[in-house]
């Protein structure tokens, strides 16, 4: 299954004075790599000032219960041909 990156803390608010002043260039592009599914859910959810300020780590999206849910649901879901290319 092909992954998508994404940003911890998304690429969007990299250029507003708050994160530029508080956060590294480096830590500005930290990241994890998830499934298309999982991924998109996370942007269905959270508009990107929130992803942001409150689930800049894996650890607080793993720990978000409506995430656990949506995890949980698609990792139940069948593969399709494109998801397996």
């Amino acid at each position: 299954m092909d992954l998508t990156f994404h940003h911890l803390i998304p690429r969007k608010v990299h250029r507003r004075a708050r994160f530029k002043k508080n956060f590294t260039r480096e830590s500005l592009n930290q990241g994890v790599y998830l499934c298309r599914a999982w991924h998109s859910g996370i942007h269905k959810r959270y508009d990107e000032m929130t992803l942001a300020t409150h689930y800049a780590s894996w650890d607080a999206i793993s720990s978000d219960p409506d995430l656990q849910r949506h995890f949980a649901w698609v990792a139940k879901q069948r593969l399709t041909k494109q998801a397996r290319a």
